[in-house]
Formats: structure tokens, sequence, C-alpha cells
């Protein structure tokens, strides 16, 4: 086996990871996406790869940046604080390891509920306000996760493009 064999497979299994990573944020996706193509780019060299590597920096650039305005502008109009965010994110890592395969999302939920409880004192208003921020992780999640995916495309197709053409 060749090093650019190596390479490509390495970073198309660090592609796939972070496409997962970012549905299950656990892992760093995008950047471990990015990370993975600059590298195979520098091993490999060729103008395809380098193309590929050009697009998939703008598409996880514009997936992570899309997340992160579409998350903060709903979350900002319903008013829910960074600190409800943060409880919730501590009670999901909790919920990974006190809860196989669902304590991830199962402790974000219950963490920002409890925050957003606390906050506001109306059960009601806290659920309201937890499934806005819920949606929104959601939304950004699934514009992320594309971007992702057509990366992952634009990173098989300069594959076959540099081995078999």
């Amino acid at each position: 086996m060749t090093l650019d064999i190596v390479t490509t497979v390495l970073a198309g299994a660090a592609i796939l990871v972070g496409c997962v990573g970012i549905v299950v944020p656990v892992l760093p996706g995008s950047i471990l996406i990015g990370i993975a193509a600059l590298i195979w780019a520098l091993v490999l060299g060729s103008a395809p790869v380098w193309t590929a590597f050009a697009i998939i920096a703008v598409l996880v650039a514009l997936g992570m940046s899309a997340s992160l305005i579409l998350t903060g502008r709903r979350l900002k109009a319903e008013q829910v604080p960074t600190s409800s965010l943060l409880i919730g994110g501590l009670l999901a890592i909790v919920g990974f390891f006190v809860i196989p395969v669902v304590g991830l999302l199962v402790g974000f939920v219950a963490g920002l509920y409890l925050a957003e409880y606390l906050r506001r004192r109306d059960a009601r208003a806290a659920w309201d306000s937890s499934w806005t921020a819920i949606k929104a992780a959601g939304i950004g999640i699934a514009v992320e996760f594309s971007c992702a995916a057509v990366a992952a495309g634009a990173f098989a197709v300069a594959t076959v493009i540099h081995f078999f053409v």
C-alpha cells in the first residue's frame, strides 16, 4: 500500500467519524473533517484533491457558521440564557455515562428543563423555552450535518478522480 492510499483511507475514516460527531456531539465533528481533509490534501497534493479541500473547507465553515447563527438567533429570541445551555450540557455529559446510548440526549433535555424551571418558576414556560432550544439545536445540527455530508461527497469524488482518472 502506498502513502496516498493509507492517507486517503484514514482521512475518509476521520471524515465519517466527523459526520457522526456532528450528530452525537462528543467529538468536534466539523473541525475533524476540516483537519482530515487538510492532511489528506497535503499528502496527496494533486489538483483535484486541493480543489476538494477548498470545497470541504468552505462547507465546513458554512455549516459551523450557519449552525451557530441559526441556533443563536432562536435562543436569543426565546431569551434562553447561556447558563441554561451549560447546565444542559453538563447533565448531558453525566447522562452519557449513566444511560447508555440515549443518555446524552436525555441529560441535555433534563438539564435544560431544570435550569429553565429554576429560572422561570413556571413549568409550562420552562418547557416552552426548553423545547425552543431543543428545536434550535436540532436545526443547527441538521444544517451542519448537511454541509458535512456534501463535504464527504466532495472527498469521495476527488478520491475517485485522483486514483482512477
